[in-house]
């Protein structure tokens, strides 16, 4: 804080200027104040964040500014819970269950599951059980709106399954078939799947589950 003393000898030039204003303040404040007040008051607002505040102690009429910064509030509504959790991964790029990473962002976003599902347009019961592991499949399109609310690519979310599944399911396995140089019945034969199975899944009307992409696929 500046203390602008009632002893100060009053200077000259541009400096007198500033003594000016330092004197009609303190004129002013002494008007309406107690002749002694510790307590730090706000006198005027000087911008959207930035405050001058005014304290007059023994005579003397201390000026300061106040700037007030807003930050992200990175800690959850349930503190212990978060802090244990960031403990165990402390970077989401060592997280390797898509539960895990779900929670990880939740809490840097300081947001209730409640909160989450209203945002991506589910019932809070199944975003809850999107935060259980064991999970197999996850909707994109629920996948897509949590990576907005969370400020990441969605890909970053997302494990070797469901990554599989984005990148298209269709053409990566007519790909594998093709690289082989082989029929459809002739793969279909090599995996041991029904052929009808086998057509379904590379033209994306059948999803393939996660076992089969495991045993076949990963």
């Amino acid at each position: 804080a500046e203390t602008i003393s009632d002893e100060i000898d009053k200077p000259s030039g541009e400096d007198s200027k500033c003594y000016s204003i330092t004197a009609a303040l303190s004129g002013m404040y002494e008007e309406n104040h107690a002749p002694s007040d510790k307590t730090w008051r706000m006198f005027r607002r000087l911008g959207e964040n930035s405050y001058l505040m005014i304290r007059h102690i023994s005579g003397e009429m201390q000026f300061a500014p106040l700037l007030v910064y807003s930050f992200e509030l990175l800690a959850p509504h349930h503190l212990v819970e978060s802090e244990k959790f960031n403990i165990r991964f402390s970077d989401p790029k060592e997280i390797t269950e898509m539960a895990d990473k779900f929670r990880w962002y939740r809490y840097k976003k300081a947001l209730l599951q409640r909160e989450v599902a209203d945002y991506i347009g589910i019932d809070r019961s199944t975003y809850v059980g999107y935060e259980k592991t064991g999970r197999g499949y996850y909707p994109i399109e629920h996948m897509e709106k949590l990576a907005t609310l969370f400020g990441i690519p969605v890909t970053d979310m997302l494990d070797g399954y469901n990554r599989f599944l984005y990148d298209g399911q269709g053409r990566q396995i007519r790909e594998r078939r093709k690289h082989l140089g082989m029929t459809q019945r002739e793969y279909a034969a090599l995996l041991g799947v029904p052929l009808g199975a086998l057509k379904r899944w590379e033209q994306n009307k059948v999803r393939i589950f996660k076992s089969t992409w495991e045993r076949y696929f990963q």
